[in-house]
């Protein structure tokens, strides 16, 4: 009897494209990639890119949209099941070592895609929409961890999330150039010492 091959879903074809093209990106750099590379990295002929992405800047955006929701579903789980603070920061160190995400694994790479879009004035207004998601994600975090710990907020949530995420992307370029110095965890040692100084202890 004949076996039925089952064919692969949209979202696992589109999978594959994404880790495909993070493997040839950070291989061959992301000018030089043609998009035949990673049709063919991925073992998916050029057609099956084409049918779920107009372009390789398509492809680029659409990877970062998925790891912002990727992201912003991670975190919100995380805070549904660790309200208070000590213990979000806890369960979050632990989480971030074991995490596996695509970008997440390649800070370098994805910085390279963000840039490659920022320098897109059209594409440009896409990347701001998922940095105001990441920055009302920080605000809720603040806002519920907050509440669930009887404090009242001493700043602007959305403001400090805005403060914490540049914090968060200076950290992740300082590692990128010296990572000695910059150990992994530093963002989030670095969030609880501003917390140890703001409430005083």
């Amino acid at each position: 009897m004949s076996r039925q091959r089952t064919r692969p879903t949209r979202a696992q074809t589109r999978q594959q494209l994404f880790q495909a093209a993070a493997r040839v990106f950070a291989e061959h750099g992301i000018g030089a990639t043609s998009i035949d590379a990673i049709a063919g990295a991925a073992g998916l002929t050029r057609g099956a890119f084409y049918s779920n992405f107009s372009s390789k800047d398509d492809l680029i955006v659409a990877m970062l949209q998925d790891h912002v929701d990727r992201s912003l579903g991670f975190y919100r789980d995380l805070l549904a099941q660790h309200a208070d603070r000590t213990d979000f920061m806890a369960a979050l160190k632990v989480a971030e070592r074991t995490r596996r995400d695509l970008l997440g694994r390649a800070p370098l790479l994805h910085m390279e895609l963000i840039l490659f879009v920022a320098r897109s004035a059209k594409r440009r207004p896409e990347l701001a929409k998922r940095l105001r998601a990441r920055r009302s994600l920080v605000a809720e975090i603040i806002t519920i961890t907050n509440q669930a710990g009887g404090w009242q907020d001493r700043f602007d949530p959305v403001w400090a999330g805005t403060m914490l995420l540049a914090l968060e992307d200076g950290f992740r370029l300082h590692r990128l150039i010296d990572p000695d110095t910059t150990p992994a965890d530093s963002f989030l040692e670095t969030i609880g010492e501003l917390w140890r100084v703001i409430a005083g202890r």
